[in-house]
């Protein structure tokens, strides 16, 4: 049982070593500051991408030109996918729905200023569920696109509000130009959580055949029929698509990914992203375990003496071992007790700032499972970094530490 008198004794010596206890107390603080903020905005990322997957489902496939991933191919790619494509990959067995995606560079005009921003073109006539889903696009104001529209187009949330996109918010029913062409907004959608994505434009695939003159796509966007398991059906149209485009097995210049690979795909980068960040801030803990046993082996030596006359009033050595690992010990929890409210306090904080500049999807989460496991992880490296020094003391013989000078 844990004596009171041992506690008391280690408090008042951590006490009256204030200055060098504070000092070592900021080691441990900076490194659970640095985890603390880091893994509360990794946690959030994650949170986002299981929101996403569960608003896109796991029934989609996208075709795309081969070497590109989660954010698909530059709009200049020489890797021709067209409507033969499309229609030929919804008469796969297996295939519920099959539509092509147009991505282009549209110059938008709003009370004589321009600026650029991704066009989108597709059929919202027949595949309009399958789009929605897959983009996580919902109507706010306005109505969306039914699939015959020449001259309306549907806008990304910014353009709602001033200073985001142009000097004055947009409304239902204003005219802007694109591509000099005058055409009516009919619609904005909900905030996505991302500035690039939020100043979206988007029409129907004969508006961008028109008005861009294109008739090749970016991406193939394909649903699964139900029951279907969407990694086999990918594999399928990858051997009768390949067939379709006269190429060789291996020589593909597309390929199919199920939105989970997608999703795979994106979350890798961000845990390598995130480990890395991780063993970064892991050195400041590193440099606060030497510190915390540079303090404790200094403490061991300043009271050589007071160990002495405990041991000969009877003292074990256990009790000595407990003193001086307890002492380590609050020292790291201290440490991390105030690296969790510093953590906390900049990852809210930071994550006002990213709001305000449109990260919406950059938001830290805050479980208890990393309150409680940053707080162990400190008082853990302060025991482990007072080990040593608690040894050598408990090992002192009484009689050699009375005589210490």
């Amino acid at each position: 049982m844990i004596s009171k008198d041992l506690l008391k004794y280690s408090l008042h010596a951590l006490w009256q070593r204030k200055l060098r206890s504070v000092l070592t107390i900021i080691s441990i603080f900076i490194g659970i500051t640095a985890i603390f903020t880091l893994v509360s905005f990794g946690q959030g990322l994650s949170s986002y991408v299981e929101d996403i997957a569960e608003q896109m489902g796991t029934d989609k496939l996208i075709i795309q030109p081969r070497g590109f991933g989660f954010g698909g191919p530059p709009l200049d790619s020489n890797v021709r996918l067209d409507k033969r494509d499309s229609d030929f990959v919804e008469k796969v067995n297996g295939v519920s729905e099959a539509t092509g995606m147009y991505v282009l560079s549209g110059e938008i005009e709003f009370e004589d200023v321009k600026k650029f921003a991704y066009t989108f073109g597709s059929d919202f006539k027949e595949h309009r569920k399958l789009i929605d889903e897959l983009y996580t696009l919902k109507i706010e104001q306005g109505k969306p696109l039914r699939g015959k529209e020449k001259t309306k187009i549907v806008l990304g949330n910014n353009y709602l509000y001033p200073d985001k996109v142009f000097a004055r918010g947009m409304r239902v029913g204003e005219k802007v130009k694109l591509n000099g062409i005058k055409m009516e907004v009919i619609g904005f959608y909900e905030k996505m959580g991302n500035p690039v994505d939020d100043r979206n434009i988007y029409m129907t695939d004969k508006a961008a055949e028109e008005l861009f003159e294109v008739k090749d796509y970016q991406f193939i966007l394909v649903r699964a029929a139900p029951g279907k398991n969407p990694t086999q059906l990918a594999e399928t149209i990858q051997e009768k698509l390949r067939k379709h485009r006269n190429q060789r097995s291996g020589q593909e210049d597309f390929q199919v990914q199920t939105f989970e690979q997608l999703l795979e795909t994106f979350t890798s980068v961000l845990n390598i992203i995130n480990v890395v960040l991780i063993l970064i801030a892991l050195i400041s803990i590193f440099v606060a375990a030497v510190n915390i046993m540079n303090t404790m082996y200094t403490s061991v030596l300043e009271r050589t003496k007071e160990i002495g006359v405990m041991k000969a009033i009877g003292a074990r050595n256990s009790d000595i071992l407990f003193v001086f690992v307890l002492e380590s010990g609050l020292l790291g929890l201290l440490g991390g007790i105030l690296g969790v409210l510093a953590g906390y306090s900049i990852a809210l904080y930071g994550g006002k700032i990213v709001l305000q500049a449109g990260f919406g999807i950059l938001q830290p989460i805050f479980t208890w499972q990393l309150i409680v496991g940053c707080l162990l992880f400190a008082f853990v490296i302060g025991l482990l970094s007072g080990l040593l020094p608690a040894r050598r003391a408990s090992k002192l013989n009484p009689v050699d530490a009375l005589q210490y000078e």
